[in-house]
C-alpha cells in the first residue's frame, strides 16, 4: 500500500481559506497577517499533520516561495530549453514552489532585489556581463554545468555531465562510416559544455591519427548562422565525410544545407549530433545524437536548489548527471561513396 501523501502547503492555505503566501506568513510569524487568520492556518495545518521545515525557514529567512531560472537567449527557439525549463516547473510545482525567468543582462547594475529564494543558471556563458553580478548577489545558486574559467564565484550546487566521454562514445559510433575527416561545428569556449566536446573531439582524433577540423559558430547562433557556418565548412574543407552537429537543433539546418549542395546524408556525408533533438529520429536517414535528457536534467537542477535551500545537503555539492549516446540510421552503415 502506497503510504499517505505528505501535506503541503497548498493543502494548509485551502484548508484555512487564504493564499499560500499569506498561508506561509502565517506559519512562519512574519507577513501582515491578522490574528484570526494566523491561528485559522495553524488550525489547518494541525488538522493537515502539516509541519514547517525549521531549518529551511532559518536558512531561507523571509523566503518568499519562489525558485528563478537563468537561461541563454537561445532558449526562445530551443527544445532543449523548453524541456529544461518544463523539469524545473514540474520539480518546484511538487514542493509548492513558484518558478519565475530572471534575465542575466538585467541582471547587471540592478536597482532592485532578486524576488527568488534561489537560482538555477542553466548553461552558464562565457562573457555574459550578468553573471557576475549574480554570483555576487548572495543568493543560492545551483548551475547547470560548471561555470567557464572567466566567470568569478562558486556555485552552491552543479549538475554537470560529462560531455567528453559523451563525444568519445559518439566518434565510437562515427568509426562505423569509415570517415576520415569529421568536422565539428560548434561554439570552441562559450561554455563548459562546448569546452568538454572541444576536448573530447581532440582526443579522438588524436588517437584514431585524424586531424580536427573545428568550424566555429556562436552558442545562440540563429537558423541562419548555422547554414552559413556549413556552407563555409564545406567550401574550405570539401573532404569532410562527417558534420558533428553542436548547436541544439543545427542538424537539421545541416541536413537542408547539404540536400541544396547535392551531398546524400548515409552516403557520401554523415550527420550526428551533440544535442538530439525530437525531430531526429525521423529525419531520413535518422540522426545518431547524444540524448541530454534535458527535462530530467532542469528536475535534478531543481531538487538540488531545493535540497540545499532546505538545509538537506552542503553548499558546494557537485553531482553528475549521466547522458547517453542514441544509435540511429546516420552511423549504422558505411559510406558507399568516397570524395
Amino acid at each position: 500500500m502506497q503510504e499517505p501523501r505528505r501535506a503541503r502547503l497548498i493543502d494548509v492555505a485551502r484548508r484555512a481559506g487564504v493564499g499560500k503566501t499569506t498561508a506561509s506568513d502565517a506559519l512562519s510569524g512574519g507577513g501582515r497577517v491578522s490574528s484570526a487568520t494566523r491561528e485559522a492556518v495553524l488550525t489547518a495545518a494541525a488538522e493537515l499533520g502539516y509541519s514547517v521545515n525549521t531549518a529551511a525557514r532559518h536558512l531561507r529567512g523571509g523566503a518568499i516561495g519562489t525558485i528563478g531560472i537563468v537561461l541563454p537567449e537561445v532558449v526562445s527557439r530551443s527544445s532543449y530549453y523548453t524541456a529544461f525549463t518544463f523539469g524545473i516547473v514540474t520539480s518546484a510545482a511538487a514542493h509548492d514552489i513558484d518558478v519565475t525567468i530572471v534575465s542575466p543582462s538585467a541582471s547587471s547594475g540592478r536597482s532592485r532585489p532578486i524576488r527568488a529564494d534561489g537560482l538555477i543558471i542553466g548553461d552558464p556563458v562565457s562573457g555574459d556581463p550578468g553573471l557576475p553580478s549574480l554570483m555576487a548577489s548572495g543568493i543560492p545558486i545551483v548551475t547547470q554545468e560548471h561555470l567557464p574559467d572567466d566567470i568569478e564565484g562558486v556555485p552552491d550546487g552543479v549538475i554537470w555531465s560529462s560531455h567528453e566521454a559523451a563525444m568519445l562514445r559518439l566518434l565510437d559510433e562515427i568509426d562505423v562510416t569509415r570517415a576520415q575527416h569529421p568536422a565539428l561545428l560548434v561554439a570552441p569556449d562559450a561554455t563548459d559544455w562546448s569546452r568538454q566536446l572541444v576536448s573530447g573531439y581532440r582526443r579522438g582524433c588524436a588517437a584514431r591519427g585524424l586531424d580536427p577540423v573545428i568550424a566555429p559558430i556562436s552558442f545562440e547562433a540563429p537558423w541562419h548562422a548555422v547554414r552559413e557556418s556549413t556552407e563555409r565548412l564545406l567550401q574550405t574543407n570539401p573532404d569532410t565525410d562527417v558534420i558533428i552537429c553542436g548547436p541544439d537543433s543545427s542538424a537539421i539546418e545541416v541536413v537542408a544545407v547539404l540536400g541544396r549542395l547535392g551531398r546524400t546524408v548515409g552516403e557520401d556525408i554523415t550527420v550526428v549530433s551533440c544535442v538530439d533533438h525530437p525531430s531526429l529520429p525521423f529525419l531520413t536517414p535518422s540522426i545518431t545524437s547524444i540524448d541530454l535528457r534535458p527535462r530530467d536534467s532542469g528536475v535534478a537542477c531543481a531538487e538540488l536548489l531545493i535540497d540545499l535551500l532546505d538545509g538537506r545537503v552542503a553548499s558546494g555539492t557537485d553531482v553528475e548527471f549521466p547522458i547517453t549516446v542514441v544509435a540511429r540510421e546516420s552511423t549504422s552503415q558505411a559510406l558507399r561513396v568516397r570524395r
